[in-house]
């Protein structure tokens, strides 16, 4: 009796651990299943209440589910950001107020014939801003530096054409544009005895006008503006000497004659600066005389 009762005890509990075994590999199975189903509903977008459960007995995996939740975030906003950026300055931010470019351009045309420079320059510089990618932006951008050019603001106009050559270097209005550069420059050439900067720069211009377009429409115009200067510069030499030799500093009053001759030698001055050089001479060698008898 005894040994039927071992035996009967010993089937039980054989029974017992396999009933264990199969419960812990179905644990196993449902938890790597929850995982699974977890992890498609994070990219899916699927809820997963059926699994909430289960990230209370596992909570380094909840962990995870938020670091990916917040990469995924992360990723969207930059996304949304970049498209912001791109599209700024397209039509698809355009409200109703806005005008098409071609309705400022035909706007900023129409105000710069009239001479409203200023109102002409409003309208490009918004078409400049609103639609960059436009094929009348190349447009705006000439027009505002004409415009600042006929308002008499030689500066900005030097700024704006400068920064259409250098974005547009092979346009067909590249010649047009370096003349305007010059023209700039010799507008603001002043009289004979003040700072001839702008006189040197404008000569400089209109030669690099010639020598790289040589065939452009203006190309007689700029070397008429050369001679203008030039006989500018010779004037402010002979100013400079003759305020040298009137204050009998004879031998810096030399100097600057025979500068006329070496830089100007034909502008038409020759036979003006040769009589100041005798003149420098002379009264250099009565200075010397008198100092050699006291």
């Amino acid at each position: 009796m005894r040994l039927l009762q071992n035996v009967q005890f010993w089937h039980n509990s054989r029974k017992a651990i396999r009933l264990r075994r199969i419960n812990h590999s179905n644990i196993l199975n449902i938890s790597k299943g929850s995982v699974l189903q977890r992890s498609l509903s994070i990219i899916g977008g699927g809820s997963g209440r059926s699994v909430a459960g289960f990230f209370q007995y596992f909570p380094g995996l909840n962990v995870i589910h938020r670091a990916l939740f917040k990469i995924k975030m992360k990723r969207l906003v930059i996304v949304c950001i970049i498209l912001m950026v791109a599209c700024s300055g397209c039509t698809w931010f355009k409200t109703k107020d806005m005008q098409s470019a071609q309705e400022l351009a035909f706007d900023g045309m129409d105000e710069f014939n009239k001479r409203n420079y200023k109102s002409a320059i409003e309208s490009f510089e918004k078409l400049k801003d609103w639609y960059p990618f436009s094929k009348y932006a190349i447009l705006a951008e000439l027009k505002i530096a004409d415009s600042h050019y006929h308002l008499k603001e030689y500066e900005d106009a030097i700024f704006a054409y400068e920064e259409f050559e250098n974005l547009h270097p092979r346009n067909e209005a590249i010649p047009y544009v370096v003349y305007q550069i010059g023209l700039c420059y010799f507008e603001q050439v002043d009289t004979i005895d003040r700072d001839q900067t702008s006189a040197r720069k404008a000569i400089a211009t209109f030669k690099r006008l010639n020598n790289k377009f040589p065939d452009n429409e203006n190309a007689g115009k700029a070397e008429e503006h050369i001679n203008k200067c030039m006989k500018i510069l010779v004037g402010n030499e002979f100013y400079v000497g003759l305020f040298y030799y009137k204050s009998k500093h004879y031998k810096a009053a030399l100097n600057r004659f025979k500068a006329v001759l070496s830089r100007y030698p034909d502008v038409g001055v020759h036979r003006d600066a040769l009589l100041y050089i005798a003149l420098c001479k002379d009264s250099l060698a009565k200075q010397n005389e008198k100092a050699q008898n006291k």
